[in-house]
């Protein structure tokens, strides 16, 4: 994308949901870290793929803060919009995972992206809780999985946060993720199950519902260091969510290319990293396999849905008032 591209009266519209390119991107780039650590490999991508995604972030933070100088009663219109105002969490949980991705490479830097990312999210948090408590318009059909982003993105805090030191810290924001992971997964189900099925542009939000139990598993693991009870049942959570998701693969691919395409990403790559940590755990191969095989098809996704989204730009399906 270039200013070109996106000339003034696109970037009024330029949509808070774009950071979820970077949540997909960062997933991608720590399953293929993770990938790399389990088969004993060393491919030299990593730092490319950490300085795509960063450089994704950077790009991206920049456009929405252009946005927000110069449209800053668009931007207070998606902050008090339903559905979009659940998106705005994704800016601190790219934080978290850019956290996660520099890690092992530069851990200094690492732990500036832990801090403010931790932060930031749980002020998100606050005021997303406090607006869903106390608003006035909110209706049944409004709930859909990306309501998961802003409280249940507190379990990422855990898988940097433990080896960084900040252990009590990451049971508190673990703590608080599995508590609403609980409560609005029983609204979702109520949601589907009971009222009309939901919009064809939030279809691929489904996804979502894999990325709590699974990151829950990778974040659990970092907090505990054993498998147990509750470790299972997070991973197996994460596995069922997973299967019946792709016997649905038929009506996924009946949908035209929203943004929302981005929800499939990141909950792939968390349901990967989960299985290659169950593998070396557990030793049991068919984790491996399932892992790796997840992460090879997630790769496939995330280069279509780059290309999907460079040409929804080039032809003004994304940042123009329809959309």
């Amino acid at each position: 994308m270039t200013t070109q591209t996106l000339d003034s009266s696109r970037i009024e519209h330029f949509p808070i949901s774009f950071f979820a390119m970077v949540m997909g991107m960062a997933g991608l780039t720590i399953a293929w870290e993770k990938a790399q650590s389990v088969l004993h490999l060393d491919l030299g991508i990593s730092p490319w793929l950490v300085g795509l995604t960063t450089t994704l972030f950077v790009v991206l933070a920049g456009f929405y803060g252009i946005k927000l100088a110069v449209y800053r009663q668009s931007v207070l219109k998606e902050l008090h919009h339903p559905i979009k105002l659940n998106f705005f969490p994704t800016i601190s949980i790219s934080l978290l995972l850019l956290a996660i991705a520099f890690l092992h490479l530069v851990p200094s830097v690492s732990l500036g992206l832990w801090l403010t990312g931790a932060s930031l999210h749980l002020l998100f948090t606050l005021y997303v809780v406090s607006v869903w408590i106390h608003h006035e318009h909110f209706q049944i059909h409004h709930m859909n999985p990306a309501w998961f982003i802003p409280a249940v993105g507190n379990v990422l805090v855990p898988i940097a946060g433990v080896p960084l030191g900040y252990g009590e810290v990451s049971w508190f924001f673990f703590s608080v993720g599995i508590l609403f992971w609980i409560v609005l997964m029983t609204i979702i189900i109520y949601r589907v199950m009971f009222h009309h099925p939901i919009e064809a542009r939030l279809m691929p939000t489904l996804f979502i519902l894999i990325a709590p139990p699974a990151v829950g598993f990778i974040a659990y693991m970092r907090l505990v260091g054993e498998m147990d009870s509750f470790s299972r049942m997070l991973y197996y959570s994460a596995l069922f969510l997973t299967l019946l998701l792709f016997t649905q693969a038929r009506r996924f691919l009946k949908l035209h290319f929203f943004l929302s395409w981005w929800a499939y990403s990141f909950p792939l790559a968390a349901f990967s990293i989960a299985s290659m940590v169950m593998f070396e755990r557990t030793g049991g191969d068919v984790y491996r396999y399932l892992g790796v095989g997840v992460l090879t098809m997630l790769t496939g996704i995330v280069a279509l849905l780059l290309a999907a989204t460079a040409v929804a730009v080039r032809d003004h399906r994304i940042c123009s008032p329809d959309h």
